[in-house]
């Protein structure tokens, strides 16, 4: 079986897009290890399948280097919507797009290689706070802990001890270590399901606004963050006892497209 692929990257996070709308594809999970896996495959973090889907432009389906479907992954989100516009699923003069993931519906903007795409909304109430971390969920469960000194922390070690301890057994968690300086966050994260650190993560980034937001550590409803893999802007709205109009913006990049043939 050949493969036709596009890979693409949004601050580093990186991911195998294949246009699915004929529904020709039904990959199995050993496969998709294979093509993530970056010394015997493509190589990327996670793997999306563009689908039709009534009512709305485009479906996008995500799984995880580990070969699972994922949850929601908002880098990957804005990916699919550039991919989207790349193989004219939107017209070319159209800037705006609603599509769907396993976690509901998303509205986006594209300008160029800037892609801006809306977040699930997050209940005050949802919002598990304790004195050393912050749970919330964003489209994908995100476990934040703030700290003064982000570059010399293992994320791997210490975010695969977070995620495999008790509370997060059977779920999973990602893991996300906060530093703040002058209104600016500095953000790492560890992503279950490719069980590595990697180099942004835009639920992760959405979460840890959030989140600092929630606990007063910053004041402002438009913050840009930075990851390993770049800058991201995240604002939003807070309307009684929701965050909403959650919206995340940066960089899109296509990097390469190519065929693999897969036995």
């Amino acid at each position: 079986m050949k493969i036709f692929f596009f890979k693409y990257q949004a601050t580093g996070n990186d991911f195998i897009i294949i246009n699915n709308l004929c529904k020709q594809f039904a990959l199995k999970e050993k496969i998709i290890q294979r093509l993530c896996n970056r010394n015997l495959g493509i190589g990327a973090d996670g793997l999306i399948l563009i689908e039709k889907i009534k009512n709305y432009d485009f479906y996008m389906k995500y799984y995880n280097s580990d070969g699972k479907e994922g949850s929601m992954c908002g880098n990957g989100g804005r990916c699919s919507v550039h991919f989207a516009k790349k193989i004219g699923v939107l017209h070319k003069k159209n800037k705006n797009t609603l599509f769907k993931t396993i976690d509901g519906y998303h509205y986006a903007t594209i300008n160029k290689n800037i892609v801006s795409i809306n977040m699930t909304n997050v209940e005050f109430l949802t919002v598990e706070v304790d004195k050393k971390y912050i749970f919330l969920n964003t489209g994908s469960p995100h476990h934040i802990i703030f700290i003064k000194k982000i570059e010399n922390i293992n994320i791997k070690k210490k975010g695969r001890k977070l995620q495999s301890s008790k509370k997060y057994l059977k779920t999973g968690v990602n893991v996300n270590f906060v530093q703040i300086n002058k209104h600016i966050l500095y953000v790492r994260t560890y992503e279950r399901g490719v069980e590595n650190e990697t180099f942004s993560c835009g639920t992760g980034v959405t979460a840890s606004v959030i989140a600092a937001y929630h606990k007063n550590k910053i004041f402002f409803k438009k913050i840009l963050v930075k990851t390993r893999g770049g800058l991201l802007q995240v604002k939003f709205d807070t309307l009684l006892q929701s965050y909403k109009r959650i919206f995340l913006k940066g960089e899109v990049n296509f990097v390469y497209k190519g065929v693999i043939k897969i036995n």
